[in-house]
């Protein structure tokens, strides 16, 4: 039985350096965004990169969950790394078969970050209606859910990982605390525009990030923000020493 994570995320929560501890397993296969390309046809916001990413995936979302979310991997777990604003027409009955994470940021890191490649970004793009979409179906379901938050996994990569894996019921693999600087054979075409920081690492650094103030035009999407990933944190791991 292969155990199919989906790492729910928004953009620049650190979800490209999870994927990589998840690819240091030896158990394990990491698939990037596997909706990209669906996303970008559907919703046509302009991403860096557009028509390249189109050109490198399937679009259509029934051939991604036939073929890569529910196809064969020669490994027992896989994690898909996902982002949430991708689940636009989506017929979601694939959640069920899945084990999913949810992995949340502070929205004015976020926000800063990503505005720099979409600088009319909207509430939306940064996935955390979402997320607090997912929670709820997860929720109704009797299931407790799984979230992460960045800040925490960075400050103590060892012990959220741990709580991570014992959601997961699987044990918990030291490797995933480090990995070899630079691009990876799983990475999208993407990879150039937005995973800069991450190929220039080689574990989850505590580096302080940039606490500089927001333009004034995205202060109204980070009030929005805010109350979404603040319902989102009380649910967040805690960590397992």
């Amino acid at each position: 039985m292969t155990l199919r994570i989906n790492c729910w995320s928004g953009p620049r929560n650190i979800s490209t350096a999870l994927m990589y501890s998840f690819r240091e397993r030896a158990d394990t296969t990491v698939v990037d965004e596997p909706f990209y390309a669906h996303y970008l046809r559907v919703s046509e916001r302009e991403h860096p990169g557009y028509k390249e990413v189109l050109n490198s995936q399937d679009q259509f979302s029934e051939q991604v969950v036939q073929n890569v979310i529910k196809g064969p991997y020669e490994t027992p777990v896989v994690f898909f790394k996902q982002m949430c604003h991708h689940l636009v027409e989506i017929d979601l009955s694939f959640l069920d078969s899945c084990s999913n994470v949810l992995l949340i940021r502070e929205p004015s890191l976020v926000i800063r970050s990503h505005a720099k490649n979409v600088p009319d970004l909207k509430v939306s793009d940064i996935g955390l209606d979402i997320q607090n979409f997912l929670l709820n179906k997860i929720l109704e379901s009797g299931e407790d859910p799984v979230v992460v938050d960045s800040s925490d996994l960075l400050m103590n990569p060892e012990a959220i990982l741990k709580e991570l894996c014992q959601h997961l019921e699987i044990d918990f693999d030291a490797s995933m605390l480090s990995w070899e600087p630079g691009a990876k054979p799983e990475d999208g075409v993407w990879a150039k525009h937005w995973y800069k920081n991450t190929h220039e690492s080689s574990g989850f650094s505590n580096k302080e990030p940039s606490r500089e103030s927001l333009p004034e035009k995205f202060l109204p999407v980070l009030e929005e923000a805010s109350v979404l990933y603040d319902n989102l944190k009380k649910y967040a791991c805690k960590g397992i020493e």
